[in-house]
């Protein structure tokens, strides 16, 4: 009997992943003995601070602490968010009201723009850009309106270009500074001209702010500006500033009103994070000065040093004030494209690192370096490769 089921329509909309598919084939190549040194990822390699992980071992070892947890977040995490805000922004939020912790930013993007979109809006996302603003947007069918970022205009949006756009259909705009993949900062015109421009064209702009403290003297957010919680809405992970990438921890920051929208989906779809782990990232917020300068600053700084060997021996262009966990570098004009420079490194040096195109067409001429791995094997890996013969 043949019993014959077809898909959804909207998986025809999207691909597997890149990462979901290309670390089968590394897992492959490993198994096969090959010792694949993977610098593609951003997922830090280093463990959240000790009061962080005593904080959630003690926890759980309670009896009382294993039932639903309220999908608003405890008390103790949304009041700690609001102190991060203050500590590093200068920002006032409300914890009641003005604050949701999320299950991480893709879970957060998924639930704003169930939130503000119908099928059929239009949301503004970056070229290049974190691919997730796009395969979301086209599972839950809005149609993406890309707007470019270019080395030349140091990857901030170009208002003139999106002026110059029909913009009457579109809902939300995505940002991402600090830019991931470019590497390019936050800046301050960058983010009032953001907040102008939603308030003139009705739409939400959405920032996705992860990486702020990673290799960055200034951290700064879109909310720092006067009137962006009415028109703006920003996210934050501890994933890359806190060493907790699979602690699926992360934060929606906006108006109460956008927040209660928010919630109204999420209430929905989970039903809460366990209490250890928000008790545990509560802790986490409070690590010191020295905790961050150590790990957020001077590990970093001394694997992009490594990455910019790497990058000159593959003869790559960079930008030496680029900031966060990544380092995005040009590449050579006799390459005929990206992809088949990150799979010559891949197959012969047996190095893994990220080609630009799968972030968007502006990101054809570039590769991307992730800074999470041990400085032992980057510096492996910068001798691999400069054994490539040319």
């Amino acid at each position: 009997m043949n019993y014959n089921i077809s898909p959804a329509d909207r998986l025809s909309t999207v691909q597997e992943y890149y990462f979901s598919r290309k670390l089968k084939e590394v897992a492959r190549m490993n198994a096969e003995g090959m010792d694949i040194i993977s610098l593609a990822i951003g997922s830090p390699d280093m463990p959240p601070s000790p009061a962080t992980i005593d904080k959630l071992c003690r926890v759980a070892c309670r009896p009382d602490v294993h039932g639903y947890q309220p999908t608003v977040g405890i008390p103790e995490l949304r009041k700690a968010m609001a102190g991060f805000y203050k500590r590093w922004y200068n920002v006032d939020l409300d914890p009641d009201t003005e604050i949701q912790p999320m299950i991480g930013s893709k879970e957060a993007i998924l639930h704003v723009t169930l939130a503000l979109c119908n099928p059929g809006d239009e949301v503004l996302v970056p070229n290049p850009g974190y691919p997730t603003y796009t395969s979301l947007s086209n599972i839950l069918g809005q149609k993406i309106v890309n707007y470019d970022l270019l080395e030349s205009n140091g990857w901030q949006p170009d208002f003139d270009q999106l002026e110059k756009m029909d913009l009457s259909k579109v809902k939300i705009m995505w940002t991402n500074y600090p830019n991931m993949p470019t590497g390019g900062d936050a800046q301050r015109k960058t983010y009032e001209r953001l907040v102008q421009f939603a308030r003139e064209h009705n739409i939400v702009v959405v920032n996705d702010n992860p990486y702020s403290l990673i290799l960055n003297g200034h951290p700064q957010s879109i909310l720092q500006i006067e009137g962006a919680k009415e028109c703006c809405i920003e996210f934050n992970s501890m994933s890359k500033s806190h060493n907790m990438p699979g602690w699926r921890v992360g934060m929606v920051a906006t108006n109460s009103t956008f927040i209660q929208w928010i919630l109204k989906i999420k209430s929905n779809i989970d039903s809460g994070t366990f209490r250890g782990i928000q008790l545990a990232a509560a802790a986490a917020y409070d690590n010191d000065d020295d905790w961050h300068r150590e790990y957020n600053y001077e590990n970093y700084r001394r694997r992009r040093e490594i990455a910019e060997q790497i990058m000159d021996v593959l003869e790559c262009k960079y930008d030496k004030q680029s900031v966060g966990m990544f380092l995005w570098g040009r590449i050579p004009d006799h390459y005929a494209t990206c992809e088949e420079l990150t799979e010559r490194v891949l197959h012969e040096a047996h190095v893994f690192i990220t080609p630009g195109f799968i972030f968007g067409s502006n990101g054809d001429r570039y590769i991307r370096i992730s800074l999470c791995a041990k400085d032992d094997n980057m510096r492996e890996a910068l001798r691999r490769i400069k054994g490539l013969k040319n």
